[in-house]
């Protein structure tokens, strides 16, 4: 279950007029939303696709030991968040997923290629486009191994894509290893897409996930109230929104949230800037400018309400964690910092899937209310078009 407190440590900084104003706006705002075109995310994967999914999975476990993932942004961040909250710290699982492709470094690369050179290994190349410079690059350099290493008509059996259908890596592979990312349904978005559930699919599930994450769309009311908050923070100089976590399994789920707020909502000089912290560890850092520092930024904090049990002198760590929470977010709101919290009663699929979607839902309200469009990120494109001159 999650339960929304968006007003406790805010209403000192909105008044009921600003907030009514908004709340007026809701049907006109979803209207925006249910007309258009890139929302193929609140649609269910047909069982035909589901299928292929699980079938091409049970090859990828039959025939490796690892599969590496080869994507940047929308294409890997949800699955690596949802691998980070379930997978224990200490995992020597005899199945290993890694990821690729979201940098150019060429240390990690160098290193990558020879820790396969001795693993049974298949890719999973994920883009869009099929042009993304990070992914290319990386593909080109594990299809090269991958041919070294096996026969090319083998290394073309390890080979799995997952693009839309306008994509170059279209024709790179055969319909077998296939998966299409929908037109209407922008990388950002594309949690329940063949994206990231063919990657779930060798730990978890997705028939459970798919149902976990259409749960999110009760939440729409709640979506739209989070993006009013949102708004009206930023309307009072809060222009910088941080996502507060005490469980460091989450810090992967924030990096999500970063990607899908930042790329969503930050146009034409507007925008909340996405930022997150760990505590306790960033309150002996961060913790300073957040409370006494100039008063630029509001919190969500994601409250985890029980958690694995660990007695010390009598008191359960997780007890303590949270008291420490509280205190923060007292202190905080005296310092002149307003909160929301998002308290989540267990770390469960059920309820990451359905805040998933409750994330995306609140990211396309909140960038409608900036009268930006949700589902563009024009500003990514002008790095490249730069590199583009000089490659």
């Amino acid at each position: 279950m999650v339960k929304f407190d968006f007003f406790t440590y805010t209403e000192d900084f909105i008044t009921k007029e600003e907030l009514a104003d908004l709340l007026d706006k809701k049907s006109s705002i979803i209207d925006k939303f249910n007309n258009s075109n890139m929302i193929g995310w609140i649609r269910k994967p047909s069982n035909d696709v589901v299928e292929k999914i699980i079938n091409i999975s049970n090859q990828i476990k039959t025939s490796s030991k690892v599969l590496v993932v080869v994507g940047v942004g929308g294409s890997y961040l949800g699955s690596l968040a949802y691998h980070n909250i379930f997978e224990s710290y200490f995992n020597d699982k005899s199945f290993e997923v890694i990821y690729a492709g979201y940098s150019l470094s060429s240390t990690y690369l160098s290193e990558l290629q020879e820790y396969l050179k001795d693993k049974d290994f298949s890719i999973n190349v994920i883009s869009k486009s099929g042009s993304t410079l990070e992914v290319k690059l990386t593909y080109q350099v594990l299809r090269e191994l991958l041919e070294k290493k096996y026969s090319k008509e083998e290394a073309r059996r390890r080979i799995y894509i997952t693009t839309s259908k306008n994509s170059p890596l279209y024709l790179d592979i055969s319909d077998n290893n296939l998966l299409e990312i929908p037109s209407d349904i922008g990388g950002r978005f594309s949690f329940i897409t063949p994206a990231h559930l063919l990657v779930l699919s060798l730990n978890y599930d997705i028939t459970k996930i798919i149902d976990y994450y259409f749960k999110g769309l009760n939440l729409v009311s709640d979506a739209y109230t989070y993006a009013v908050v949102r708004n009206l923070m930023y309307t009072k100089g809060f222009v910088v929104e941080n996502f507060s976590i005490y469980e460091e399994k989450l810090s992967f789920f924030t990096e999500w949230l970063k990607q899908l707020f930042a790329e969503s909502e930050g146009k034409d000089n507007k925008g909340i800037l996405p930022i997150s912290t760990i505590n306790t560890r960033d309150l002996h850092s961060l913790g300073q400018f957040i409370q006494d520092g100039k008063k630029i930024l509001f919190e969500t904090h994601i409250k985890i309400d029980n958690s694995t049990s660990l007695n010390i002198n009598d008191r359960d760590l997780h007890d303590i964690n949270n008291i420490v929470e509280d205190a923060v977010i007292k202190a905080h709101s005296r310092g002149n910092v307003p909160s929301i919290i998002i308290e989540l009663d267990k770390l469960s699929e059920e309820n990451i899937s359905s805040l998933i979607c409750f994330f995306q839902l609140a990211a396309a309200f909140s960038a409608y209310l900036f009268d930006v469009n949700p589902f563009d990120q024009p500003g990514v494109e002008v790095y490249k078009e730069e590199a583009n001159k000089n490659l």
